[in-house]
């Protein structure tokens, strides 16, 4: 895979962000374009449009926040339900600046407004249009904003430009998150490309996070929502900043049957294998970038769990440890302080031996059967602490689970960015 390097990103951009971008080709049937529509941001673009081909079919997982934003059950509305191959879609409009959450009847109305607007434009039903907003939680979203720009979008939008779509819905992060890849299906070839956003407001349930991924491969909506739902298991579901689920979270999939193979109706068609991996490694690696943009992150923290008495189980338990404040926090002060992740395995609830448990910090055992490691070199731990990807590896001895989580240290520059989020 080409890459190029990032253009000239902010002074403030993580230190964990990728030192390249990858070359995002185009994908047929995919027409993107941003704009500057004053929704929050002021010289900046704030809002994304992606048209699509007739006959696009749509997927989609969305938050599990029983307050969910109105894009989000306007999203859910269009579906209809999962099995339902009539999940077309012929536009998205995304939004960054006010997330339209916990806004009443009026966030309703703005949706429905902003459904309208694109309709026109994109010349498709108000039913084929999908909607996502990120921001501000609990402030009106101005529909009438959309009226004055959507033309244009719609005449300008053009195939390629993922990284400008990327940019154009952050809101907190400091680099555009893109990732691409590439499968056959038969002897066809066809291209999946993603983007999404995501630093803070970010947990398991569709950990504030919006992702959309697009392909040109022919497959039916009701497959292509078993291998979004089956995908995010151990990618997006799987990275936690903060502990917050976010009542914005969405993660979509559009294949607008451009490529050049037979219609697929089955997720379990043995033609999809290639293409289920390729997808995975999508998912995977824009959920990684969002745990590499954690807000005020220095340290990406890839949590491993084995032994434990299921994998439901070793999830439990790498998410006490991955929530942990105190956890973070030590991280932060490349201290491996294994007395905190015993903490985090105890509280989790489930099955655990004291005296059985296992604890390794950067690849070095600090902690085993119940105890400092008798090996245990002060000097050689606090050397990989200073690295910036750090492995925290569990073994429990209960059983055969095992999981993996992804997260970051927390930093004193957390609780600036977000005790100034809003002023």
């Amino acid at each position: 895979m080409t890459t190029r390097a990032v253009p000239s990103m902010p002074s403030s951009v993580s230190p964990l962000a990728p030192k390249h971008v990858p070359d995002m080709p185009p994908v047929a049937g995919v027409r993107l374009a941003t704009a500057q529509a004053g929704i929050r941001y002021k010289g900046r673009t704030d809002v994304l449009l992606a048209l699509l081909d007739e006959g696009t079919a749509a997927a989609g997982v969305f938050t599990r926040s029983k307050c969910p934003s109105a894009p989000v059950e306007w999203c859910r509305a269009n579906l209809k339900s999962a099995k339902s191959a009539k999940n077309f879609a012929r536009a998205l409009v995304v939004n960054s600046g006010n997330a339209n959450a916990f806004t009443g009847k009026s966030g309703r109305e703005a949706t429905k407004a902003t459904a309208q607007i694109a309709a026109r434009s994109a010349g498709c039903k108000t039913g084929e249009v999908f909607l996502a907003s990120t921001g501000v939680i609990g402030e009106p979203l101005d529909a009438t904003k959309f009226a004055p720009v959507m033309d244009d979008l719609a005449a300008r939008a053009r195939e390629g430009d993922f990284l400008d779509a990327a940019k154009a819905i952050m809101t907190t992060d400091t680099f555009p998150k893109v990732s691409t890849a590439t499968a056959k299906i038969g002897a066809a070839k066809v291209t999946i490309c993603g983007i999404a956003k995501g630093a803070g407001m970010i947990a398991p349930d569709m950990a504030t996070m919006l992702s959309f991924v697009f392909t040109d491969a022919a497959i039916a909506a009701p497959a292509l929502q078993a291998m979004l739902k089956d995908g995010v298991a151990n990618t997006f579901n799987a990275v936690t900043i903060d502990g917050d689920t976010s009542t914005s979270d969405t993660l979509m999939l559009f294949a607008t049957g451009k490529a050049n193979h037979p219609r697929i109706a089955r997720a379990s068609d043995p033609r999809l294998k290639a293409f289920k991996k390729a997808l995975h490694d999508v998912l995977g690696n824009l959920s990684e970038q969002v745990a590499r943009d954690g807000e005020g992150a220095r340290k990406l923290v890839e949590i491993s769990v084995e032994g434990a008495a299921s994998n439901a189980s070793a999830r439990k338990i790498a998410m006490s440890i991955a929530n942990s404040p105190l956890v973070k926090t030590a991280i932060a002060g490349e201290d491996a302080n294994w007395g905190r992740v015993v903490m985090a395995v105890g509280k989790a609830g489930e099955p655990a031996d004291r005296d059985k448990l296992s604890i390794w910090f950067g690849g070095i055992r600090v902690a085993h059967k119940g105890a400092r490691d008798p090996s245990y070199d002060e000097a050689q731990v606090s050397a990989k602490m200073k690295e910036q990807v750090i492995p925290l590896k569990v073994a429990l001895g209960m059983g055969k689970g095992r999981d993996r989580v992804l997260t970051c240290d927390l930093t004193k520059d957390y609780v600036a960015i977000n005790g100034d989020y809003r002023s």
